[in-house]
This record gives structure tokens, sequence and C-alpha cells, in this order.
């Protein structure tokens, strides 16, 4: 029973992560902007969200400009506003 356990969890891990870092990177990218091009607070951004995103949480560090959203325990991303580019996100290598 163990054997199948991990041997699912193997062969489902890279669509999921997948899934989780398209959505932590999403989260980050949208939450930027709303937070730092429109103004808005970081709660009122989760409208902007789509479905299905309740799992992904939101974190803004106004010194540095950026917004990271995390899927628990699985992807967290980046994104940085800068004058003229608008919100960027971190590479994707992690």
């Amino acid at each position: 029973m163990l054997a199948a356990v991990i041997g699912g969890g193997a062969y489902i891990w890279p669509q999921l992560h997948g899934y989780a870092l398209t959505g932590a990177a999403y989260g980050a990218r949208v939450a930027c902007s709303c937070r730092f091009v429109g103004g808005r607070s970081l709660g009122d951004c989760r409208k902007d969200f789509e479905p299905g995103m309740d799992l992904i949480t939101l974190s803004d560090d106004p010194t540095a400009r950026s917004v990271t959203a995390r899927f628990p325990l699985i992807a967290r991303q980046t994104a940085t506003y800068r004058e003229g580019w608008g919100c960027v996100l971190e590479p994707w290598g992690n």
C-alpha cells in the first residue's frame, strides 16, 4: 500500500508542481500589479484571482515593492515592481 502511494505521488508530482508553480506565478504577478500599480490593498487584490486559487497565499514587501505568492509546501514565486516594466517575476529556476 505504501509503495502504491509513493509511486502514485511520484507519478503526479511533475503535474502538481507545474500547476502549483503556475498558480503561484500568476498570483504574484496579478497581486503585484494590483498592489503597486493599482494602489489597492493586498486583501482586495484576491478579488482578481481565478476560481480555484484559494490555496494561494500572498505577502507583500512594500520596501522592495514586491509580492510573494505561495502554494503550501510546493511552490513560491515573487513579482517585483520595476519602473517602466511593471511587475516582473523572478526567474522560474526554483
